[in-house]
Parts: structure tokens; sequence; C-alpha cells
């Protein structure tokens, strides 16, 4: 750490378009940024403890940081061990979150690690705000949607979405790795561009024809397909497929293996079986690691101010050799979430609800999944619970100039974006 404290550097005071402190190295600087590191008021939460979350973990307690807490679902299975160092066999069947907090605090003394086995959605706003700095190694983009949505909400703004109160700016430090390639982000809410702002940048999930699954099969994913989606529901239509135990993987692994004999596919491993039926992509420990160290740094620079924060992306390929680039990532003005929660749509009067909600709300600018529509007078639709569900449901095929007049704005929610965060919308009859 006193390496980059005490030398100077051409970036330390650098200004550009993120918000920092001013640094001087030397002493005094040492001094205040081992105070933030290793004081009371340095509270760091790390969300998720798999792959990369294990190499979070470990960066932040040696490189100071003294108060951290963990969340994780997860429990530890046997396929974890070979890239998840903080576990062993013997905590195989434990929670991931409190066997990673006792191997930290064991291996770092003096570092004090809070677990927490859950769902970030099982926490409210005010547990996100006692934290200097929310750091994520979460596997899948619905979970940084919402914990994206839930730390712009906490920066305090006025009428015109400027942020009031800077203290209520929680940086948002995103990692994510996909087998040799990467990425390290930083999210200042309300300041740079946020997760929803650039929603585009993630693939659409790949999924296969049925028609091909069922009929022409042609590569392994196929057979794997067959059999998860078709096979299983007939061999046992009361019994869900549980993608962790290793003997529904089984079944499915050899029905796919006799199925690819039929049509001389070649290539239907075991691992490749339990890759296709989770969706999941290999993980690269070097990738973690690499991803990990960046990730790290930038929490670093945030807290110490010992370096010009990361504007705003990195990108990391270690496909054909070790390749990274940074780029800023504009904020979009309409973004619902750090943006103008407001929109207006222009749609025939004719136009029913379940075609308003499939055509602009589900689309690829708003990868709106579920959502729940409320006019100012009356429920429209709701997704859950069940019976509010049942009683609006028929309002789906109602035309919107029965349920609306021209001009009204209707409010969307959608789990997505958590309880901070609501698409008004207004609606234009052309």
């Amino acid at each position: 750490m006193d390496r980059l404290l005490l030398r100077s550097s051409p970036f330390g005071a650098e200004t550009g378009a993120l918000p920092i402190g001013e640094f001087e190295p030397g002493e005094e600087a040492s001094a205040r940024a081992w105070d933030a590191l290793m004081g009371e008021d340095c509270k760091i939460l790390v969300i998720g403890a798999g792959g990369l979350g294990c190499e979070l973990l470990k960066d932040l307690a040696l490189s100071g940081c003294r108060d951290i807490t963990v969340i994780d679902v997860d429990t530890i299975d046997l396929s974890n061990l070979n890239r998840q160092f903080l576990f062993r066999m013997k905590d195989v069947g434990r929670p991931k979150a409190v066997v990673a907090a006792e191997f930290i605090e064991k291996r770092v003394p003096g570092c004090k690690v809070a677990a927490h086995h859950a769902k970030i959605q099982d926490f409210d706003g005010e547990f996100y705000s006692q934290f200097s700095v929310v750091v994520s190694g979460l596997d899948n983009v619905e979970a940084r949607r919402w914990m994206n949505s839930m730390l712009c909400s906490l920066a305090e703004i006025d009428d015109d979405g400027n942020v009031i109160d800077p203290d209520t700016i929680i940086p948002f430090v995103d990692g994510g790795t996909e087998g040799f390639k990467g990425h390290a982000r930083v999210i200042l809410p309300r300041h740079t561009s946020c997760f929803e702002c650039s929603l585009d940048l993630f693939p659409p999930q790949r999924v296969f024809p049925m028609c091909t699954i069922a009929d022409t099969p042609r590569l392994p994913e196929h057979c794997i397909s067959y059999a998860h989606l078709l096979q299983w529901p007939q061999a046992f239509p009361d019994k869900k497929l549980d993608k962790d135990d290793p003997e529904h993987m089984k079944w499915i692994h050899e029905r796919a293996q006799e199925r690819a004999e039929q049509h001389q596919i070649p290539d239907v491993t075991y691992m490749l079986t339990v890759g296709v039926v989770k969706n999941v992509i290999p993980a690269v420990a070097s990738t973690n690691a690499v991803v990990s160290a960046a990730c790290a740094l930038e929490v670093v620079k945030l807290v110490t101010y010992a370096g010009h924060v990361l504007n705003t992306y990195l990108m990391y390929n270690g496909v054909t050799g070790v390749y990274g680039s940074t780029m800023a990532l504009e904020r979009r003005a309409d973004c619902v979430v750090c943006g103008a929660p407001r929109r207006t749509f222009r749609v025939p009067a004719a136009t029913t609800l379940r075609a308003f909600i499939a055509d602009h709300l589900g689309g690829a600018a708003l990868k709106i999944r579920k959502p729940s529509v409320t006019h100012p007078s009356r429920v429209l639709f709701m997704q859950a619970p069940p019976a509010l569900r049942a009683q609006t449901e028929p309002n789906l095929d109602l035309p919107l100039s029965e349920l609306c007049a021209d001009g009204d704005e209707l409010t969307v929610t959608d789990p997505a974006w958590g309880q901070g965060t609501a698409l008004g919308a207004v609606i234009k009859f052309s």
C-alpha cells in the first residue's frame, strides 16, 4: 500500500469526469489513507462469495479493509472447490458466506467479516446505506439490476435530479467473469452511467428452437436440452429437476448421450450437461484473480483518494493473451433508474394492455420481464400475490382506451428494480 501512497503519481491529483479528492503523496497521505481503510467508518459490502467473491474477500482483507460484510444465498458444492479457494471438502453443503467469513477472519488477524446467508432482496435501504462501497461478484444480470436500483434510490436528489447530499452516493464496483473474459466497472449512483443505462452490453440469453431440439438436433446442446426439457417431464411429471442434485444431472447426461448416439453427435459430456442445464459458462480461476484485483484497486482508490477512479468500464480479454481496454459508458438521460423515470408512449387506442406490455415494456429498450401496471385510480395488472394477479388478469385483454384516458400516466414497476424505482408511462393515443 505504501508504494501507492508514498510515491508521486501523474494520476493521483488528476481532475476528470469522476469526483475524487485531491491526493498528495507522503507520510500524511499514507496515515490518512490507512485511517480511512482501517477506520470505523470504512465498511465494505461484498455481494457473492463464489469464484470472484472469494478473490474479492481475500484482496480486500489483504489491502487493509477491516470491516467487511458478505452476502451470498448459495451453499458450497463439490464442483466449487477447484476455483473457490476459501472452501475445503469438509465445507461442502455449508453456506458460502459463512465459510468464507470464517476463513478470512482466521487467516487475516484483525479483519472482521460479517456473513449473511441470504438474498440481497432480503435487506432494505437502511441496511445498504451503512456501507462506504458495495462490491459485487454476482453471476446474473437481474441481481445486478436490483442492486444498482437500490443504490441509486439511496442517493438524495432534488426535483431536477441533482444530488443534494454527496455522502448519500454509495459507489458500486461491479466485477464479472465469463470464461477467459471479464470486466470491472465503477458506478457512482446519479453521477456516472448506472448498470441500467448499459443493459444493451449484455447479449440475450442463448436459447434453441423447440423444433430443432425435438426433430433435427445437430449439436450436443440440442441433445441435452431435449433430455432436460422433454424427457425429464415425461419420465417424472410430479418431480421438479434439482440442478444441484448429482443423480438428477447424471440421468439427464445419460439420456442426452443416448439421443446423441442415435443422431451421431459427439462430445456430450457431464460437464457440458451441467453447463447447459444451469446455463453457465466454465469459470477460469485466473480470470477471477485479474478482475478481482482490478475491483479491489478501485475500492482502495475510492476510500483513500490515492488515485483517479476508473472511468468507468474496464474490459479484460485473456483468450489469446492478456488484453485490457477501458471506455467511458455514457449516462442515458432517459434511464428509468438514474435518469428521467417518465416516458411517453404513443399507441393506437385499440392496443390491449397485454400488447402494450409485450411490445413497449418488454422490448430491448426497457427489458422489463415481470411488470405490474397501476393507474392513479386503480390497479390494472399486478404480478403478485396470486389472488391479485387472478383478479387483474382479465384487464390484459382490454384495450387501453377502456383502462385509461389519453394523457394519463400509468406507473410501471418490476422486481428487477426493487421498490426504489418505478416508470411513469404517459399514454398518448395515436
